[in-house]
């Protein structure tokens, strides 16, 4: 690794932006696209922070190419379930960013650690609005089921022992 201070800086100021959005979401159901911005540039200084290869390596847990690889694939599917309405344009783009961030074998688990985070938050916001009779009204702030799943999983890899943290 080429500088330990920095890239651990970088993951914090990650987990800050994390807690922006989960906020700014809760609030107002909006992920600004400045903030989403910033993640996604963040990514760059992250890899060069982590001595990450460009292209594949046997010895590599990941690579640039493989990050940007697992992006695509993520915008090109939740793009999907933007255009049928599944899904916010904020959160969309906030999993791709972190899809820039998040190496691929630790992604699958934030998207596993969201659904199920989602599925609580929904249900939670569900029953809240039927108690309030208001459920025309029903808004998911999805973005926070996002942030504590990449919180989760960014814990487990670099402070859990994972493999991004050995």
């Amino acid at each position: 690794m080429l500088d330990e201070p920095f890239k651990y800086g970088l993951l914090a100021a990650l987990a800050i932006a994390l807690l922006v959005a989960a906020f700014t979401d809760l609030r107002s159901r909006r992920i600004g696209n400045w903030l989403t911005g910033a993640i996604a540039l963040g990514a760059p200084l992250f890899w060069w922070a982590s001595a990450m290869p460009l292209w594949a390596d046997p010895w590599a847990q990941t690579s640039v190419a493989a990050q940007i690889g697992v992006a695509v694939f993520t915008f090109s599917v939740l793009a999907i379930l933007f255009a049928i309405r599944a899904m916010g344009g904020g959160d969309v783009k906030l999993l791709t960013a972190l899809a820039l961030w998040i190496e691929p074998s630790l992604f699958l688990t934030l998207i596993v650690t969201m659904a199920l985070l989602g599925g609580l938050l929904t249900v939670g916001f569900g029953a809240w609005h039927v108690m309030r009779r208001q459920r025309d009204k029903l808004a998911i702030p999805y973005g926070v089921a996002i942030s504590l799943a990449a919180l989760w999983t960014l814990y487990l890899g670099y402070a859990g022992g994972g493999p991004a943290g050995t």
